[in-house]
């Protein structure tokens, strides 16, 4: 499309929107720079997504991984985003139909294709990358992990529960597409790269109601540790209670017992003790286990 073309697009938008009726979403355009360099100490982030045959590290397989680096500052200031990271792969089986609905990934896009470990950790810098962003850092930094041992070093942030996206007005879902949209933009959901991008754009914004910039939040939150709760033991009746507050199940590895965990802050800790004596084991006296965790253990199964 013309330069031209494109101006009198954008006039046009914006003389709908004036009117009050008109509710317009804007393409993601990737940009390069954010904020300008100022002399401040640049650090490296990388923001993750993989798609995968389904949900269970365990047994399914990544088939997209991409990471997209960028440059940021300790007060949430991003500059630079560099060239991106993205690979498909083949998982030597067929992709259930939901996951090719879902991504467009396709049995025959996949075919031969393959990821390098070696590859992946050469990208990360050797040590240059300080933080990795997933925006549901839960799910991907399990598969990430049992894919290339290098992201089992980094501490981890997730952009979709350590922003508090509710409460400063986004009322349609945390869903990245729902975040976008609340954010005026769309981009191609469930393709790595385009969600890795649409992350750093979300990350660069100020948040409508606090004004603080999302990014900023979000370290704030990946440097205050936290406590991981583990209901050992726990009645298998009642695990559909544990999953909807945001339980998650350890099959048991390395002398660990099988066990429902969660992390919390420390704000909360009590209160989730309370619910376990309470709701799980109805027991008042029970002594709950908590272990203090930090960025470098949270959403991680190793722990």
């Amino acid at each position: 499309m013309h330069c031209q073309d494109q101006g009198e697009l954008e006039r046009m938008a914006t003389l709908l929107e004036a009117t009050g009726k008109y509710w317009i979403l804007r393409r993601l355009e990737p940009r390069a720079v954010y904020d300008a360099p100022d002399g401040s100490v640049i650090h490296c982030g990388v923001f993750l997504d993989v798609e995968t045959t389904g949900v269970d590290p365990a047994t399914d397989e990544i088939v997209e991984l991409a990471m997209v680096p960028f440059d940021f500052a300790s007060d949430g200031r991003i500059f630079a985003v560099h060239e991106p990271f993205g690979r498909l792969r083949d998982p030597e089986r067929p992709i259930p139909p939901d996951v090719v609905a879902l991504t467009g990934i396709t049995d025959e896009m996949v075919a031969g294709q393959s990821i390098d470990p070696a590859e992946v950790e050469a990208f990360l810098g050797n040590g240059a990358v300080v933080l990795v962003v997933a925006h549901h850092a839960g799910f991907d930094r399990a598969f990430a992990e049992r894919f290339c041992g290098a992201f089992a070093r980094l501490p981890w942030a997730c952009s979709w529960r350590e922003i508090p996206w509710t409460d400063e007005g986004f009322a349609n879902g945390t869903k990245l597409a729902n975040l976008a949209a609340g954010c005026g933009f769309f981009h191609v959901g469930h393709r790595a790269v385009d969600d890795c991008r649409a992350g750093v754009e979300l990350l660069s914004r100020r948040l409508p109601r606090s004004g603080r910039r999302a990014f900023d939040v979000l370290l704030e939150s990946a440097r205050t540790p936290q406590w991981r709760i583990r209901a050992v033991g726990a009645p298998f009746e009642l695990r559909e209670v544990l999953k909807a507050r945001g339980y998650r199940w350890d099959p048991g590895e390395n002398g660990r017992p099988r066990a429902w965990f969660v992390d919390v802050s420390g704000d909360a800790l009590e209160a989730e003790r309370d619910f376990l004596r309470k709701e799980i084991y109805r027991r008042d006296e029970l002594d709950i286990d908590a272990r203090r965790i930090d960025a470098y253990d949270r959403y991680s199964d190793r722990s």
